[in-house]
């Protein structure tokens, strides 16, 4: 546990949540600030900063996890998709530096925009040059 992380507070008890689920490894809670109707957050009770100290049976687990709540979301909110969202540093949006899974429901006409547009297209030397590069460090 981690006494500055928001988390690890809610993990312990130290701050209230509005969990819906919870075991000896994961806590499952509704995100207190929403994107949309449902959203919820998957939080290992284990302090991991981001997916680069993430255990891999931790991350299989967690991810079982978001099946199923994928499921349940969709059987009481009626939603039509649902985006599974996790940020890995500050650059990469993250604010709560606790590795977390959020599961999101979309609704036709949502407010909620994520994405991004193509800064460019890659040739196929380019595609061959960083498959190639990516599997020299594998």
């Amino acid at each position: 546990m981690k006494k500055d992380c928001i988390f690890c507070r809610i993990n312990s008890g130290e701050i209230p949540s509005a969990t819906i689920f919870e075991n000896d490894e994961f806590r499952v809670m509704l995100d207190r600030f929403p994107a949309t109707n449902g959203h919820i957050l998957i939080i290992p009770k284990e302090h991991v900063e981001d997916i680069y100290e993430l255990d891999p049976l931790v991350a299989a687990r967690m991810f079982e996890f978001a099946t199923r709540f994928a499921s349940i979301l969709k059987k009481t909110f009626g939603n039509e998709g649902l985006n599974i969202l996790q940020n890995n540093g500050k650059v990469a949006g993250q604010t709560v530096f606790h590795y977390h899974l959020h599961l999101i429901p979309r609704y036709e006409n949502d407010s909620v925009r994520i994405g991004w547009e193509a800064n460019s297209q890659m040739t196929s030397e380019e595609l061959e040059e960083f498959v190639d590069k990516i599997k020299s460090n594998m």
